[in-house]
């Protein structure tokens, strides 16, 4: 996989100097696709996403270790700078409050924290099968199939790994 995304990011590298981000798809799995994302600033993210028509359910990793959830829809039109509560359950464990979630445009977007606890929210995605998304009151807002979340997640850890190694072989920016 190491190899496969260092040799995505040679190619990406050759062309981001376009304004928009460069995608390149490195797994997929079941209802799961991984990709890495090379920006015009030279920057890449790792990216592992389960979409159904307009609709997806989006795990953003960054080099920084910054995690990012990212719940998307077109029939949502939220403009720019509002907040939410919100509500993630995986199957029918104990549901997340995400406090603050960032309304922009068609996309919810959460940053979990760099600790335990994100560690372990990411690990119910791992081994569940179905993620409810709900407003703060518990009222469903969507679903997404967890299926095929375990190889996935995995290929997203090694996505990063290879954009963070250092290694001029894996990553020519560092």
């Amino acid at each position: 996989m190491k190899g496969i995304a260092a040799t995505l990011l040679l190619g990406l590298a050759a062309t981001a100097a376009s304004a928009e981000p460069q995608y390149e798809t490195i797994y997929q799995r079941k209802a799961w696709e991984v990709q890495v994302v090379g920006f015009d600033d030279g920057s890449f993210s790792c990216l592992a996403q389960v979409s159904e028509g307009d609709e997806s359910f989006t795990v953003w990793a960054d080099a920084d270790s910054l995690v990012k959830l990212q719940f998307y829809s077109n029939e949502w039109d939220f403009g720019e700078g509002d907040t939410a509560d919100l509500e993630v359950e995986v199957d029918r464990r104990s549901p997340w409050t995400l406090n603050a979630a960032e309304l922009y445009l068609q996309s919810v977007l959460f940053t979990l924290p760099d600790s335990d606890i994100g560690t372990k929210f990411l690990l119910e995605v791992v081994k569940g099968s179905t993620l409810y998304l709900r407003d703060a009151d518990g009222n469903d807002v969507r679903s997404y199939t967890l299926a095929g979340s375990s190889a996935s997640i995995q290929a997203l850890v090694e996505c990063v790994d290879g954009i963070s190694s250092g290694d001029p072989d894996t990553n020519p920016f560092k």
